[in-house]
């Protein structure tokens, strides 16, 4: 069962969809929509190629373009799932684990740059951030607990590359290599261990310690206002990192379709199908009967989730260039090798600049 709190989406879409909205009315939008009537087709269908971007897809850009940006992230997960079935904290401690986690938060802020080095080839770096929480139940009455990470997560580096192209529809290829920046050594208090700090299970570490490797392929298909598009992608984990474990593979499938609704705004909707695998190997400072988390065994799954997204942009002026984002959804659909917490929903904003060329 999906439990989708309404609050956080409310505030998220009053504290910043409004200001988006506001922000672009005042700047005004007359010029660009003089600028647009005099575009060609081809020019008209590459500006909005930009204002149409999902979150999540890449495309190329242009010799000489830079986009920067900054990219906000949030996904609440509560209640545990054993396949597709809840499983209740007393089912838990029924399996022998003397911890059960009830639930989890984790942010990712991430600042990222991309450069149309040609035509063809685009080049990207992504610095991101996490913060992760999560809250557990002891077995035998011994009260509640909280364990908390963040730090530098997995630093990406990505080449993009325009396989075919025409006016409405084009190709693009992608090969992101993740460098084994995020800690797999965080340590954090939990009671009964005496005081001294333990090594935290493998959702709260914040790097998967290894060289990865992120193939995608990208279709875009776009006509005045219309965009739509699929991406299919996959993690690849390479070696075994210091801590004697690979995380799983993992890949996703997503679908989308965008809709441009005024010469400042723009709506998309989207399906994405993920699944990833079981650990390879374990760390041999976690105890897989304390918790379910610490179990290399019980962290695969996969999810279909719903999503949708609002931009605002601007054409010309001061701002010119100037894009921002606010997204959310939920699943709508997820299976778990479990006791494993599910996620109920996921949130984000991202605002970025493209230049230059």
């Amino acid at each position: 069962m999906c439990r989708v709190p309404s609050n956080p989406v409310q505030k998220c879409l009053v504290l910043v969809v409004a200001p988006m909205l506001l922000l672009s009315l005042a700047w005004g939008d007359a010029a660009a929509s003089a600028q647009l009537g005099e575009m060609s087709i081809e020019a008209l269908l590459e500006q909005e190629l930009v204002e149409m971007e999902v979150t999540g897809i890449h495309h190329t850009h242009p010799k000489g373009e830079w986009m920067i940006g900054y990219h906000y992230m949030r996904m609440n997960m509560e209640g545990n799932l054993d396949g597709t079935s809840d499983v209740s904290v007393p089912e838990i401690f029924a399996e022998g684990f003397m911890v059960a986690p009830t639930s989890m938060w984790m942010e990712m802020h991430m600042i990222h740059g991309m450069y149309g080095l040609t035509d063809k080839l685009t080049l990207m770096i992504v610095l991101p951030f996490e913060r992760k929480s999560m809250d557990h139940v002891r077995a035998m009455g011994l009260g509640q607990f909280t364990t908390t990470s963040g730090g530098i997560s997995d630093l990406e580096f990505t080449a993009l590359y325009s396989l075919w192209r025409t006016d409405r529809h084009r190709l693009i290829g992608g090969l992101t290599i993740t460098a084994p920046t995020g800690s797999i050594d965080v340590r954090g208090f939990v009671p009964g261990m005496m005081g001294n700090p333990v090594r935290l299970p493998y959702p709260m570490q914040l790097g998967s310690g290894t060289w990865d490797f992120i193939p995608e392929l990208t279709y875009i298909g776009q006509v005045p206002k219309w965009q739509w598009g699929a991406n299919v992608g996959g993690t690849l984990r390479a070696g075994t990192n210091d801590n004697n474990y690979t995380l799983g593979n993992a890949y996703e499938v997503m679908a989308w379709g965008a809709r441009k609704l005024t010469d400042w705004s723009s709506l998309n909707v989207r399906l994405k199908w993920s699944q990833w695998f079981n650990i390879d190997g374990a760390d041999p400072q976690l105890n897989p009967m304390m918790v379910p988390t610490a179990d290399p065994n019980r962290r695969a799954g996969r999810r279909l989730d719903f999503l949708a997204g609002l931009s605002v942009f601007t054409g010309s002026g001061k701002l010119e260039g100037l894009r921002l984002t606010v997204d959310g959804g939920t699943p709508i659909y997820q299976s778990l090798d479990g006791p494993q917490l599910e996620t109920d929903w996921m949130v984000g904003a991202m605002l970025e600049w493209t230049f230059g060329s």
